[in-house]
């Protein structure tokens, strides 16, 4: 029997991808339906997985599937055809990443949660199956012409900065649960208007669009395949594309770039930049955007301390990290630590 969980070092298997030049596609796709054994659809997955070479990140709860991962493009269909078998999962939208690298990922995570994306909904009367109805390209960008249309964003703040569609609303937090509350409080004025939620891989929105229905709204729409699956279809059906500037992603790319326009700016300097890293010192690991001339003077840091902190010896960077706690470590222009980024 295949291991069920990986062996290796994540140090290890992050080189052996950076020395590999095998071509590999990246591939998004989650699926809302009834899971009665969460462990037992986990293992069988990770094992018809990993004996096609399958890298990436999927969550697993009783609520359905939600999956960011790569596979050796010469196993594509290999892995459709593995997915498809699944009744739940036969003909499932697979939104494969706009602009690719073939290093998305380097290991093969697959995590047993209570949900597959963490909402804060413990209304035991929400529905998932009353859901607004979903808009391709063409519906999205025909609907938005009507001024009684409102579009939301339904990502988190460092998502939208670097890019969103044209006249979209940001809901201004740092985690999907705290959105929703916020959203309906947003709206409480517009129950009767057209509103359209979108994210990265229509996840989100989709469940954002219930959750605003359960509240009440009527008119609730959202991105079928999120800004993905629009690019895609905007790009193949010579549609305007309404989306500007850089999709951010959560894996080892950290964006894959839409239109050429850049909209936020190096956290640093302010110079217009969209390029998001973490910070190298282990002990901060911050994301936030940096410039390239920034990344030379503070190589690769997100401050002048934590370049300090680079240059002392690993036993002591170690002493001094320890028992650190950095969360989701997210660089928020509302936030003070902006007076540190000097």
């Amino acid at each position: 029997m295949a291991a069920l969980h990986n062996r290796i070092s994540r140090k290890e298997l992050k080189q052996r991808i950076l020395d590999d030049n095998t071509p590999r596609t990246t591939i998004s796709f989650y699926n809302y339906f009834f899971i009665e054994d969460p462990d037992a659809f986990r293992n069988e997955l990770y094992r018809q997985l990993n004996a096609i070479a399958v890298l990436g990140r999927i969550y697993i709860a009783t609520e359905g599937i939600n999956a960011q991962i790569n596979v050796p493009s010469a196993n594509f269909e290999e892995l459709r055809d593995y997915l498809y078998s699944i009744p739940a999962l036969n003909n499932l939208r697979l939104n494969i990443a706009v602009e690719d690298n073939d290093k998305s990922f380097y290991v093969l995570d697959i995590k047993v949660r209570k949900k597959i994306v963490a909402d804060g909904i413990n209304d035991p009367d929400f529905d998932m199956r009353n859901k607004g109805k979903y808009v391709n390209a063409e519906q999205f960008n025909q609907l938005t012409k009507d001024p009684d249309t409102i579009v939301i964003d339904m990502r988190n703040h460092y998502e939208y900065e670097v890019g969103h569609f044209k006249s979209a609303i940001e809901v201004p937090s740092d985690t999907f649960r705290e959105q929703l509350p916020m959203a309906v409080d947003m709206m409480k004025e517009n129950k009767e208007k057209n509103i359209i939620m979108y994210c990265t891989g229509g996840i989100r929105c989709e469940k954002a669009s219930a959750y605003m229905k359960h509240q009440g709204f009527k008119n609730v729409f959202h991105l079928e395949g999120g800004i993905i699956n629009y690019s895609r279809q905007a790009k193949e059906q010579g549609l305007e594309n309404k989306f500007i500037g850089k999709n951010f992603v959560f894996d080892e790319r950290l964006g894959e770039r839409i239109t050429d326009d850049i909209i936020a700016n190096c956290h640093q300097c302010g110079k217009p930049c969209d390029v998001h890293t973490n910070c190298l010192n282990d002990g901060c690991h911050l994301l936030f955007i940096q410039c390239p001339e920034c990344a030379r003077k503070f190589e690769g840091c997100c401050s002048a301390e934590c370049k300090e902190t680079l240059h002392l010896p690993e036993e002591r960077r170690k002493e001094l990290r320890k028992g650190i706690d950095k969360g989701r470590n997210v660089f928020n222009k509302s936030r003070s630590r902006m007076n540190k980024l000097s």
